[in-house]
């Protein structure tokens, strides 16, 4: 487990700008029953991808113009319970981490797993993003 001195700031990045953490299985499938559309922000210590993932989730968030009903993340590495949850309804994706999940009705319809945020701009992953939100986010 990380230490919570050095999630925090992560988690908060997302959190003060909108995002509902779900810290448990009971809260992860409680929002995934929920219909309407749920984006799914895995959060992750990782430098490299997730240091792309949050700037470039948030870039989508406030610029689309269709937007998912709800805005959700939990930590991997911290959150291990939540995270174990939304990966069994990501199958058959294998675990990823940062990714950034939308759900519609509670499917997945749209993933970005790691190797499509690694090495990518916080724009390029904006960018995909909102195609995702224009096309499933009425």
């Amino acid at each position: 487990m990380y230490p919570k001195e050095i999630i925090i700031p992560m988690k908060e990045e997302l959190t003060e700008n909108g995002f509902n953490e779900l810290l448990t299985p009971a809260e992860v499938e409680t929002q995934l029953a929920k219909k309407g559309t749920t984006l799914v922000m895995i959060n992750s210590v990782c430098g490299c991808s997730a240091g792309t993932a949050r700037p470039g989730v948030l870039r989508a968030v406030a610029n689309a113009a269709h937007k998912p009903d709800f805005l959700t993340t939990s930590f991997a590495g911290y959150d291990f319970d939540a995270v174990s949850a939304l990966r069994q309804h990501l199958m058959p994706y294998p675990p990823s981490s940062p990714s950034i999940a939308l759900f519609k009705d509670g499917q997945v319809v749209h993933f970005l797993e790691r190797h499509h945020i690694e090495g990518f701009t916080a724009q390029q992953i904006a960018n995909n993003l909102i195609g995702a939100f224009d096309q499933y986010c009425n």
